[in-house]
Order: C-alpha cells, then sequence, then structure tokens
C-alpha cells in the first residue's frame, strides 16, 4: 500500500494538471457534437466527425482522449479526423465532464462507470448505437483507441463490450478491472499490484457474457513513460492473450520506423495483439510530425517520436491501406453481429504504528477535498 503522503501529493499534482487545456477553441474544432443518444447515464458529451462522402457500411473509430484534454484537441494533435477523410472512416469522440471528473479523466477505476450497462461505459455505448444507426456503419468495423485514462477506458469498453468492437488501441493505460478505487488507480499506474494473468483474463471474462470472437488488440506505451509504468503494456497482454489461445511468446519480432513491435496470432495464424514499445518515449500518444507518414500536431502529451501510432493502429484494423507487407488484423467477415441500442514489487517502509487504522477514511477525504472523488 502506498503511503498517505504519496497519495494525496499525487492528487494535488494532478489537481493542478487539471488547469491545462489542450483543446481548441469552439470555433476551430471540426468536430460536430452529438445529441440525444440516450439516457446518458455517465454525463457525457459526444462529438463526431462524418466525411463528406461517407459511403454506407462505413467503418467508425471511437477515440477517448486522456486526462486535461478535450475531445477536439485529441483529434487535432492524433489527426484521426484527417485521417477518416482521407480514408472514408466515421469517428466518434466522447468527451468527459469536469462535474463527472476536474482533470477531465475517464473514470475507468470506478465500479460504476466501469460495468456492463452503467455509467460512462453504457454512455459510450449509447453513442456508438446511435452513430451506427444514423450513418450506416458497418457494425462488424466499429473500433476503439485511447490515450491514458482513455486507454483505461478503452479496456474498459473492449471487455464490458467486446461483442461491439472489431478491435481496440490502448496508448499509454492500463488492464481492465485492475483497479477499483483512486488510490489503487495511483499504485496500477505505478505497476504496483497488478494482479496475475489468470486473474487478468478471468476480469475480462467476467465483464460480459460474450462467447464469440475477441476484439483484436494494439498496445502502445512509451518505455521511458513515469506516469503509467510501461509494466500496464505487458499486463494488457497478458490479460488478452489466453482469450485468444495465443502463445505466451510472440509470433513475431520486428522494427518498425526504428521501434520494436511483437505480434502474437491465434490458433489459425491471424494477428489478435500487437506491441509498440517506443523506446525512452515519455507518457503521451506518439506521432510523425514529418515525413511521409506525418500525421496529426505535437502538444501536451501528443510527442512526436518519428512514428505515426493514428496511421500504424489504422493500417492494423485495415482502414488505412498498407504500403508495406505487415501484417493486418482487419477484421474478419462477420465476426461481429449487429447490436440494436441500449434501451516483481519493492518493498516499502511501513506506516508510521496507528496509521492504518483510518487510512480508508483519510484517503477518502482526501480524494474528496481535492475535488477527485464523487
Amino acid at each position: 500500500m502506498r503511503k498517505i503522503s504519496d497519495t494525496v501529493g499525487r492528487l494535488a499534482a494532478l489537481r493542478g494538471a487539471g488547469a491545462m487545456n489542450t483543446g481548441l477553441a469552439p470555433d476551430s474544432s471540426r468536430l460536430t457534437r452529438l445529441d440525444a443518444f440516450g439516457s446518458n447515464p455517465g454525463a457525457l458529451h459526444g462529438y463526431v466527425h462524418i466525411p463528406a462522402a461517407l459511403a454506407p457500411d462505413a467503418p467508425l473509430v471511437v477515440v477517448l482522449h486522456g486526462c486535461t484534454q478535450t475531445a477536439a484537441g485529441y483529434d487535432l494533435g492524433a489527426g484521426w479526423s484527417d485521417m477518416a477523410d482521407r480514408y472514408g472512416f466515421a469517428v466518434l469522440f466522447p468527451e468527459q465532464q469536469r462535474q463527472n471528473n476536474p482533470n477531465l479523466c475517464f473514470n475507468w477505476f470506478n465500479p460504476e462507470d466501469s460495468r456492463h450497462g452503467t455509467g460512462e461505459a453504457l454512455s459510450i455505448r449509447q453513442m456508438i448505437a446511435a452513430v451506427t444507426a444514423r450513418h450506416a456503419i458497418d457494425p462488424a468495423r466499429v473500433f476503439v483507441t485511447g490515450l491514458s485514462a482513455g486507454g483505461a477506458m478503452a479496456s474498459v469498453m473492449l471487455a464490458t463490450y467486446p461483442e461491439v468492437f472489431a478491435g481496440g488501441a490502448i496508448i499509454a493505460g492500463l488492464p481492465y478491472g485492475s483497479a477499483t478505487t483512486m488510490p489503487q488507480a495511483f499504485d496500477r499506474m505505478r505497476g504496483h499490484g497488478i494482479p496475475g494473468e489468470d486473474a487478468l483474463a478471468a476480469l475480462v471474462r467476467d465483464a460480459s457474457d460474450h462467447d464469440g470472437p475477441w476484439p483484436t488488440i494494439s498496445i502502445w506505451h512509451g518505455s521511458g513513460d513515469a506516469t503509467v509504468a510501461p509494466s500496464n503494456a505487458d499486463a494488457i497482454i497478458r490479460q488478452w492473450r489466453s482469450l485468444h489461445g495465443a502463445n505466451a511468446r510472440p509470433d513475431r519480432q520486428e522494427t518498425v520506423d526504428g521501434y520494436p513491435r511483437r505480434v502474437w496470432h491465434d490458433a489459425s495464424g491471424w494477428p489478435v495483439i500487437e506491441e509498440y514499445s517506443i523506446t525512452g518515449m515519455g507518457h503521451g500518444t506518439p506521432l510523425a510530425v514529418a515525413g511521409d507518414d506525418r500525421c496529426g500536431q505535437a502538444g501536451a502529451y501528443m510527442l512526436d517520436a518519428s512514428i505515426s501510432s493514428t496511421r500504424h493502429i489504422g493500417r492494423f484494423w485495415g482502414l488505412i491501406p498498407a504500403d508495406d507487407v505487415r501484417e493486418s488484423a482487419a477484421p474478419r467477415t462477420a465476426v461481429l453481429e449487429r447490436m440494436p441500442p441500449p434501451a516483481p514489487r519493492t518493498a516499502e517502509p511501513p506506516e508510521p504504528a496507528g496509521a492504518s487504522a483510518n487510512v480508508g477514511k483519510v484517503i477518502e477525504d482526501a480524494l474528496r477535498a481535492a475535488g477527485l472523488m464523487r
């Protein structure tokens, strides 16, 4: 367990970070507000970008921003709308609100928001159903990606609604179900207390009654990330590996744009998990802002690493044409059914004597005082 002082210090740091504004001015955004999409129990906003000439049965990408970010700001940085215009898919951007989380983090660790049929997870599902119906989206080609808390929320969506998604991409995120309180969330972000492989897989199996094919998983993490420990990328691999029936060791290892990429296949030889480790990069989404693969703009947590995660994720999903022989996990025909709209750890010094008696209350009080707990 972390010291109380450590937890409170991290709360204060996040509180300060909440003052950052990485979004666009409203009149500069390319996104359109999504209205009347359901009961919205998570009280989220939603925005879409629909290319002018969107073909019937086009794919949909759901994009989840990180803490202190907005939908428009993340779109500007990652370049998803630009890719949508170029390659003909729709993009949906759920957006957190300060009344839910003062730092604009999706509440991926909150049980109310991370279960099937409740909270923020249901709000995002309702947005997907609305966009799918209004724009004749192909329900077999719906994907989700996110950064940091948005990456952890992408894990939530993949686990709680696996029948909805053909694939997901988790950038600097965490495995599903690994934390259910704010103190646990900070522990997992530091790489402490992450469950073992069997427990991680069970968390996904128990999150829904799904018995069909599982979504493919693309994992991106900077090896120098001091905010979310890179061990979380390994945990995400362990969480999904047995579900896909993949081997413990990767079936393919290569270097792509100067960075190591590993790939796991299922029993049929289909690529179902890929992982990019961005050597030396800190916490953020890796971008290429120059060269033939350029996409997006660098900024806070949007890091020029000379590799475009947006383009490579799109290629893995089959949305962007491959320019080489790298494997794609484009959805196999009819793998998903149409869904109707929903009605080793380091020991630490012990706490001072007597500190454990009321530690839970002290932490909860600190969370409320910091405005990070409802």
